[in-house]
């Protein structure tokens, strides 16, 4: 089986996040493997303990975006991919997810893992668009992933339990954190990971133009802070109020 599991290099989610004059978030600061993406890199690792074949890293980012990758190689990923081109600066959503799918369709995998979204878009489009792109079923939301030949099934996590879902390979999952635990990048798999492959490619080798941008950030403002709640003194009216306060939120 080969696994390809998309990683991102993001800002320390224990960091303060500050923003670039054109809005979007800094990378200048310390920068580590997206925390969902090393539950994905887990969950394909033991897809490949259970069934054989390879687990393949692939990334966009700058040149520096290979310690992230290299992570992975450290829990014992076998190789990594990394679309690296300064025609990518700035990537929305649609662009990434191009390059990404292009970059795919070259290794020709029976599984393509990913986070359900990236700690620092958040936005949760580039798998969905990914599938589209590839031609693939899409399993979202996987709390539990179960391979058997050429069907993949995952029970779905939802508000209200799991929904148990499948379908034919080749097929993309997002997961969850609770898919599986990211296991230590033991001494031998760090001093391994060195020696194994990233390969490096451009837009131009996989026969992406950039375009026209489809989405852009108008503007940035500060979340709305909580408001105080309201103090009902106990004299004697106390129910008649608070029942009156819940009817005007549409509680009662």
């Amino acid at each position: 089986m080969k696994i390809v599991v998309t990683v991102k290099q993001v800002p320390d989610p224990n960091s303060n996040l500050t923003l670039e004059g054109d809005n979007t978030i800094s990378r200048e600061k310390e920068v580590v493997l997206d925390p969902g993406d090393e539950c994905g890199v887990e969950e394909g690792l033991q897809l490949k303990e259970a069934h054989g074949g390879e687990v393949i890293l692939l990334s966009m980012g700058p040149e520096r975006a290979k310690d992230a990758i290299r992570k992975g190689l450290s829990m014992g990923a076998d190789r990594g991919v990394l679309v690296t081109d300064a025609e990518l600066v700035g990537a929305d959503a649609l662009l990434t997810a191009r390059v990404l799918a292009a970059a795919i369709k070259q290794e020709g995998p029976d599984l393509v893992i990913c986070a359900t979204e990236s700690y620092d878009g958040s936005t949760g489009m580039v798998p969905p668009m990914l599938a589209e792109m590839l031609g693939f079923p899409q399993l979202t939301f996987a709390k539990k992933v179960e391979v058997d030949g050429s069907t993949v099934k995952v029970h779905r996590q939802t508000a209200d339990g799991y929904q148990v879902v499948e379908a034919s390979t080749p097929a993309l999952i997002t997961v969850t954190a609770a898919i599986a635990e990211p296991r230590y990048a033991s001494l031998k798999g760090i001093m391994a990971a060195r020696s194994k492959e990233i390969k490096q490619v451009t837009t131009a080798d996989l026969g992406v133009e950039k375009g026209e941008p489809a989405e852009s950030i108008e503007s940035v403002v500060d979340a709305e802070t909580r408001k105080a709640g309201e103090v009902i003194e106990d004299d004697g009216n106390a129910v008649e109020k608070i029942v009156q306060v819940l009817a005007a939120a549409k509680v009662l």
